[in-house]
């Protein structure tokens, strides 16, 4: 097979597994993704709503693959807000159950895939044994070059931006820091996202048209698609459509450049 060409100075991909629909030189850096959805399809199918979580997993490991194969450098998913703990007990308990029973199983893959992955969030308020896994996790995937994996788990976007203004304000207080000199790029780095480029895309599933509390400040000027398809039926040929959409749209960022086709398709 011959390879396509490289879409950053350090990357190739096999011309074979690339959708012929893409152009591969404006595909998205950072994909951001709400995987809403997986209780309604539990219920359309008469299941317990776990069995929608379990199949949600599945939905996402794919996912994950035709991102690192199609050559996206970046995927933050929404795994578990900080409102989330509000759902009935029993959910909870299984989700933080499934986390830690998926993260044992797939770690392994994680690795031989060059995976980096990363979990953000108040991470200390999650069980021991999981936090323990996520570290392991953390540590064993730090210096893969594949795509980087960023899981938001008990994460809610307005607590990410106080706890950045409370580093800074301590800071400042200490006089490490002259409040003058704080600007966006100073504000950013004291995100959970400091080391990541900001998404370019949102997906959010289920045909919802919020942004849940998921990454305020970084999706600033990321380009929106809404898909009715819940999260357990996203597959290769969902995420294909996003992205045509997403290369027929005009990022012009606040200003006049046109830096693709003008298109007008489900934005709010």
């Amino acid at each position: 097979m011959t390879e396509a060409s490289s879409l950053t100075s350090d990357k190739k991909y096999i011309a074979s597994s690339f959708p012929k629909e893409l152009d591969p030189l404006r595909l998205p850096k950072h994909i951001a993704v709400i995987m809403d959805g997986n209780g309604r399809w539990a219920k359309r199918k008469g299941l317990p709503r776990a069995m929608g979580h379990t199949a949600g997993v599945d939905a996402l490991k794919k996912t994950l693959r035709l991102c690192s194969d199609w050559g996206v450098s970046a995927l933050t998913v929404y795994a578990f807000s900080t409102e989330n703990w509000s759902r009935p007990g029993e959910e909870v308990s299984f989700l933080m159950t499934l986390f830690k029973r998926v993260l044992k199983r797939e770690l392994e893959s994680l690795k031989l895939q060059k995976v980096r992955i990363s979990f953000l969030g108040d991470l200390e308020k999650l069980p021991k044994e999981l936090q323990a896994l996520i570290s392991e996790a953390t540590d064993l995937t730090s210096k893969n070059e594949g795509i980087h994996f960023n899981v938001c788990t008990n994460y809610g976007g307005r607590r990410e931006l106080v706890k950045a203004a409370q580093k800074l304000a301590i800071r400042s207080s200490k006089g490490e820091l002259d409040p003058a000199l704080i600007n966006e790029n100073v504000f950013a780095a004291e995100l959970s996202t400091a080391n990541v480029v900001d998404p370019d895309l949102l997906i959010r599933t289920s045909g919802e048209r919020r942004i849940s509390n998921f990454l305020l400040w970084q999706l600033a000027y990321a380009e929106i698609y809404i898909t009715e398809t819940l999260w357990p039926d996203f597959d290769e040929n969902s995420l294909l459509c996003a992205l045509v959409d997403f290369q027929s749209r005009s990022r012009r960022f606040g200003g006049l450049n046109q830096i693709s086709t003008d298109h007008s398709s489900k934005r709010f």
